[in-house]
């Protein structure tokens, strides 16, 4: 199996737009949505057209109440595609870190997982987002997908996440030692 290509790279939260930032990636290695992680909650992007533009499920034409993306809250950024994840997170106050994985998509040595993620409900489409809630707690997300059926109310969307495997070889013994993320779907795709 060809092993993935890892690399870091950086990100200078004075000088780099962060969206201006992730658009360039994404239109390099052909990525297609973004997963990040704030102090104010979880955002959701797709990036779209030609000169893939981010659009988020926070940007005031989608759901402006939700989580913006902005360097000041944000912990971790993941922008991903078929072939490869730019990730992005803060080490300290106004350090940075960002490393690229990029494969082959050969999925037949690589094992992809299909984690559930929430939303047993959906509130509101727009702008290609929906918006889903989960439980009595209210957990709610905006998906860059429209169109999510959900049966019974059970738990349609998945996120794929691939796992690089390494093997010792002393003991035989097999590990992760590398993970990206792939594809968000539903699980009737």
């Amino acid at each position: 199996m060809n092993k993935p290509k890892c690399q870091p790279f950086s990100f200078n939260a004075t000088q780099d737009d962060l969206r201006q930032w992730l658009e360039h990636y994404a239109e390099q290695h052909r990525l297609h949505y973004v997963l990040a992680h704030a102090e104010d909650g979880v955002i959701w992007g797709e990036f779209r057209g030609q000169n893939y533009q981010l659009s988020t499920s926070g940007d005031d034409d989608v759901f402006p109440h939700l989580a913006k993306l902005r360097t000041c809250t944000l912990q971790q950024c993941r922008a991903f595609g078929k072939n490869a994840e730019v990730m992005l997170w803060k080490v300290d106050q106004n350090n940075w870190k960002a490393r690229l994985i990029q494969d082959n998509n050969n999925s037949e040595c690589l094992p992809d997982e299909h984690q559930i993620l929430w939303g047993t409900q959906k509130e509101a489409e727009k702008n290609g987002f929906s918006l889903v809630a989960d439980g009595q707690q209210g957990l709610r997300h905006a998906v860059p997908l429209i169109n999510i059926s959900f049966p019974n109310n059970q738990h349609p969307l998945r996120l794929t996440v691939r796992h690089y495997i390494t093997y010792d070889d002393d003991t035989g013994v097999a590990r992760v030692y590398l993970s990206r993320l792939v594809n968000l779907t539903t699980h009737t795709n």
